[in-house]
């Protein structure tokens, strides 16, 4: 099957107007000039590789959307689905939390944190993008250790990373701030906020015991059973290093530019959202991705919490990225596949799967279609309508 007339972005240029022939799922061939006869025409079209999104937040908000409304498990993930394919991902790690301490504990808790997860993987078969499991840590509740490692052991948890959300560092390292949040968005009073903040440090203090110890057990999991390991939030240069020595490979949000600047010289890849790259600012006052992006700091785009937001984020940074285009999508495809060992996929080459996205570059752009390995997963009826009319898919 042919890609004809397409503006084909691959790792290091784009292909003004190029074509690329699929088979058995595969890149089989890219040509500089379009061919006859295609079955995809795309009028001039971006044509980009599969989105690899190695942090997504949405798996929680579509069993329950509102709280206390559980949707049936089978439904909010195929509504996940749905949203990812739309959003031009192609390979989602769904970012599900071990707290039952949070403000969404009964989301969040073991049992039903685990649940989530072993559904994902048995309706894998079942739904249209290629879902994978990010367990997100959390360091100071070291009695969800043998739940991640029974999950780890059974083949559910592709990627680990260890979050630590106790105010005073990380991401709510400003106390003060993270108390006017407290007092606008609960209703309090400035005095029951602060102390609200207080009884929250002293909680996850006297929980966690060990930090350290119980980070380096579930990090020596992860080293065993071959799953990659992420910092989270980090905030200062020391704990970069203590994260590289237990075998972080990825820093994702950090919180300061010396957390970033830091990940870089440790050889660690920094992941930021692309809700933050979109609208120039990070929504808690931390770093921005754009001053990541612009001092060379930023290695990978993730949804965080708004996948749609991932395409418009890439064509922004295409603006000013080094690489143009082409160093843009490196972001949200090859460079995160690299950094997860997803070798087979992130970018148009011969030889890998063919995970592709049509889009326009039109505003903030539109997704028209995704393809992954050569099949249409979706399609907005501008672009794919051929492929499933003539049967070329």
């Amino acid at each position: 099957m042919w890609f004809s007339n397409f503006r084909v972005v691959r790792a290091d240029r784009v292909i003004p107007n190029g074509a690329l022939r699929v088979e058995g799922g595969r890149i089989a061939e890219i040509r500089e000039t379009p061919v006859a006869g295609a079955e995809i025409e795309g009028d001039g079209l971006l044509l980009m590789p599969g989105f690899v999104d190695m942090h997504g937040d949405m798996i929680e908000r579509e069993v329950e959307p509102r709280p206390g409304v559980k949707m049936p498990m089978e439904l909010g993930l195929r509504d996940l689905d749905r949203r990812l394919k739309v959003a031009g991902v192609t390979t989602g790690y769904a970012a599900v939390s071990f707290n039952p301490q949070s403000l969404h504990g009964h989301l969040r808790s073991h049992a039903h944190s685990s649940e989530m997860l072993r559904a994902l993987k048995r309706m894998g078969g079942e739904l249209k993008v290629d879902h994978r499991v990010h367990a997100r840590f959390e360091v100071n509740y070291p009695n969800g250790l043998s739940v991640v490692e029974a999950l780890i052991a059974e083949g559910t948890v592709d990627l680990l990373s260890l979050t630590d959300h106790t105010p005073g560092q990380g991401q709510y390292r400003d106390i003060e701030a993270l108390a006017a949040k407290i007092a606008t968005s609960e209703g309090l009073a400035p005095d029951d906020a602060a102390h609200r903040v207080q009884e929250r440090i002293a909680e996850r203090r006297a929980a966690g015991g060990d930090t350290e110890a119980t980070i380096a057990q579930i990090a020596e999991v992860c080293a065993r059973h071959g799953i990659a390991l992420a910092s989270h939030d980090d905030d200062t240069a020391e704990k970069v290093a203590l994260m590289q020595a237990m075998g972080a490979v990825i820093s994702e949000f950090p919180v300061t530019l010396e957390a970033a600047a830091a990940a870089k010289e440790a050889g660690l890849l920094t992941a930021m959202g692309a809700p933050n790259a979109l609208r120039g600012e990070s929504y808690s006052g931390n770093l921005s991705a754009r001053e990541a992006h612009a001092a060379g700091l930023l290695d990978i785009l993730a949804s965080d919490y708004h996948p749609s937001a991932i395409l418009p984020a890439v064509l922004i940074l295409g603006r000013t990225d080094p690489g143009g285009l082409a160093g843009a999508v490196r972001l949200a495809s090859a460079n995160p596949a690299r950094a997860l060992g997803l070798l087979d996929r992130g970018e148009i080459a011969p030889g890998l799967r063919a995970d592709l996205v049509v889009a326009d570059d039109t505003g903030v752009g539109h997704v028209r279609a995704t393809f992954r390995e050569g099949r249409a997963i979706f399609s907005d009826g501008s672009v794919a309508e051929r492929v499933r009319t003539e049967g070329a898919v």
